[in-house]
């Protein structure tokens, strides 16, 4: 049976509190899980380290939340802070057309990963993306990101979906102009163009993957100041999720909390050169999750 709650963070005057959303309402994290039989447990993160029993509880809880624990605040991001964030680069077809490789076939692809440092570039929403510094080309791309809730190292495709707790959505801002080195040997750099301070907001909140029936066949959207810029699925993807999962996996050992963006479709701004200011309001949408709106601010730094 679907889930019928979500996780959230939000700002208060004390620091973050982690909550429990259920019915378009916030419930403080602790003494909802302490009454559903899981007491210490205040933050979202803490969640992962045993994310099925945590799960079991969170049913538990929703179906017990009392009116006293509602919380009301900014929302921050959901998830503070993961462990790793993966970013699997050029992975939607429709992307790869308007980077200039129409017809691109699957077996001609490599799957390739960039990071970005979780607690340094996570925010929520509001207006929190700073303009990376010096940069004159600053873009979007919206992704559907997961959160790793059980240890996966060398996992097969077949049971790569096992490993997901839940999903939130990203949004993956760049410095395109600050990516691209053609004048050294490698041509890319990834740090500069990628790992900028703010440029991962993540919300507006963490479903379970119970909710999300089918993650392969999922509407992604993204708007700047009103003008829809992305509008595409989860289909297009060049690799699946499962296949993300599988390869990271080979790669570096994926612990509960991490997380990771699965890539963005057609719409982003380089191809037309058309990119971000300080004062525009970027909206990102995904099926069965939500909008994230952050607002575009000066350089800090």
């Amino acid at each position: 049976m679907p889930a019928t709650w979500s996780l959230a963070t939000i700002a208060t005057a004390n620091g973050p509190v982690g909550c429990i959303e259920h019915g378009g309402t916030l419930y403080a994290l602790a003494p909802s899980l302490a009454r559903a039989g899981l007491p210490g447990i205040a933050d979202v993160a803490s969640l992962f380290a045993d994310w099925d029993g945590a799960r079991a509880a969170l049913d538990r809880a929703a179906s017990q939340l009392a009116a006293a624990d509602i919380v009301t605040g900014p929302r921050l991001a959901p998830l503070l802070y993961p462990g790793k964030i993966m970013c699997a680069g050029a992975n939607y077809f429709d992307h790869l057309a308007e980077m200039g490789m129409p017809g691109a076939k699957k077996a001609d692809q490599r799957l390739f990963f960039f990071m970005k440092p979780p607690r340094n570039a996570v925010v929520g929403e509001g207006d929190t993306v700073c303009m990376p510094i010096g940069t004159q080309a600053f873009d979007w791309e919206v992704e559907l990101a997961l959160v790793i809730g059980k240890r996966a190292r060398n996992v097969s495709v077949a049971d790569a979906m096992s490993h997901i707790a839940g999903y939130t959505v990203a949004i993956d801002f760049s410095a395109r102009d600050h990516n691209r080195a053609p004048e050294t040997f490698y041509k890319l750099d990834w740090v500069a163009g990628k790992a900028n301070d703010t440029c991962c907001p993540l919300g507006p909140r963490f479903v379970p993957a119970a909710a999300i029936a089918n993650p392969q066949d999922i509407g992604l959207q993204l708007s700047v100041n009103g003008e829809v810029k992305q509008n595409g699925r989860s289909t297009d993807m060049i690799f699946s999720i499962a296949e993300q999962i599988a390869t990271a996996s080979r790669i570096m050992t994926l612990d509960p909390g991490d997380l990771i963006l699965t890539g963005t479709p057609a719409g982003v701004g380089v191809p037309k050169g058309t990119f971000l200011k300080v004062g525009d309001t970027v909206e990102a949408s995904i099926d069965g999750i939500g909008t994230l709106a952050v607002r575009i601010q000066p350089a800090n730094g």
